[in-house]
């Protein structure tokens, strides 16, 4: 097998996100030898609003920065979103940035690890309906990591990242297993 590139897009944008830290994370216990694991943020992608005239089913682009969304997107086999939960809801940036591209998602297998108070539950299950009009391949590992108040520090970053992530390195290993089966 050849090794496949997965893509961790960081769903959020906000100056103040903890989204960074746990990608990094998530990419130290995704990778494997068969698995190339790129973080990709949307804070620094800037995609505007949608803006193209077309659909984006017809696959016809003509603004510069979709074509490069575009081109960035076909050079991964699978994609973890990462991003938490708004009042109930995924952030608008990561609705944005798939709603750009229709035919670049097709197949290609996904995880969602939403965080929040609580988990972010509500807002997996709202992204779930979008990865099946996209006709994505959900997997069946998905994470929902809670944020605890005592784990963060004043500016709602972790204290001790691994510490707080520990408990779902387990997960992140069935899921590298998912994709290395599902991509293999």
């Amino acid at each position: 097998m050849s090794v496949a590139k997965i893509g961790i897009i960081i769903g959020s944008t906000r100056p103040s996100r903890i989204g960074p830290s746990i990608a990094t994370w998530l990419k130290q216990n995704l990778q494997t030898a068969d698995l190339n694991v790129d973080i990709i943020d949307l804070a620094k992608i800037n995609l505007p609003l949608l803006d193209e005239t077309h659909m984006p089913s017809d696959g016809h682009y003509e603004l510069k920065h979709t074509k490069d969304w575009s081109n960035l997107i076909q050079g991964y086999q699978g994609f973890v979103l990462l991003f938490p939960q708004y009042n109930w809801g995924y952030p608008a940036p990561l609705k944005n940035a798939l709603d750009y591209l229709y035919s670049e998602w097709r197949g290609k297998p996904v995880s969602m690890v939403s965080y929040g108070g609580r988990g972010g539950y509500q807002a997996a299950l709202a992204l779930s309906l979008v990865l099946r009009g996209l006709k994505f391949n959900r997997l069946s590992n998905n994470l929902e990591i809670s944020l605890p108040a005592a784990e963060l520090d004043d500016k709602g970053q972790f204290k001790d990242p691994a510490k707080s992530l520990a408990p779902y390195k387990f997960d992140v290993r069935q899921l590298s297993a998912e994709f290395t089966h599902v991509l293999g």
